[in-house]
């Protein structure tokens, strides 16, 4: 099959508004998890079951049922129920609430990981609970989990493209769209498929930037 210059030179303007709803979907939706994600690893560390209980609960069940399940019931069967929100939004919700169940067991690692003398001296100094978490847990559990929020974070950048199944026009269905427009699929599909690489591997190079900088 005979590659044509002219077709990706037409589908880049697409390309360029399916980006910039990518990048938006992965940095909103990164944000929501690594916030939420930390916040369910709080509660679940609260002395009442009555707390960690209903959070284990829905952490589970959002942890053990497809995004893609997920993103319909929001998008489909929300508005039934008088909440509609746009496609983006709701895309973004999705993937920030399904990945801060994941980003949940990463904290609550690096806050095991830290070493119970660090609890101890808190206690010592009679640091209020607060200020302990501030100033000495939190900053060190944040630390050690850096290159798995990494992880997750590319992992969110490869299924924006579900987000095409509630109408959101990222980069694949841009591509889709183009394509079933001019009977042309290899040219449009490759040139995401070159920038998938290209944003995880910034991306990567990003979080590991950020890591160096957290260890000095």
């Amino acid at each position: 099959m005979k590659w044509d210059w002219n077709a990706v030179g037409d589908f880049m303007p697409k390309f360029w508004d399916g980006l910039l709803v990518t990048l938006q979907a992965l940095a909103l939706g990164s944000l929501i998890s690594f916030a939420l994600g930390l916040v369910w690893a709080l509660l679940m560390r609260t002395p009442s079951r009555w707390v960690r209980w209903p959070v284990g609960v829905v952490t589970e069940f959002v942890r053990n049922t497809p995004l893609l399940v997920q993103l319909f019931f929001l998008f489909y069967v929300l508005p039934e129920w008088g909440l509609t929100l746009s496609a983006l939004a709701t895309g973004v919700i999705g993937i920030g609430l399904h990945y801060s169940t994941y980003t949940m067991q990463v904290y609550r690692a690096g806050i095991e990981a830290v070493p119970v003398g660090q609890w101890e001296a808190a206690t010592a100094l009679n640091l209020p609970v607060t200020r302990t978490w501030q100033v000495v847990i939190l900053p060190q559990a944040i630390r050690r989990v850096v290159p798995a929020l990494g992880n997750y974070v590319i992992a969110m950048l490869k299924d924006t493209p579900m987000l095409m199944v509630i109408t959101v026009l990222e980069m694949l269905g841009q591509a889709r769209l183009f394509a079933q427009e001019h009977f042309q699929f290899t040219e449009p599909l490759t040139v995401i498929g070159v920038a998938f690489i290209v944003i995880s591997y910034l991306a990567s190079l990003l979080m590991r930037s950020l890591e160096r900088r957290l260890v000095r």
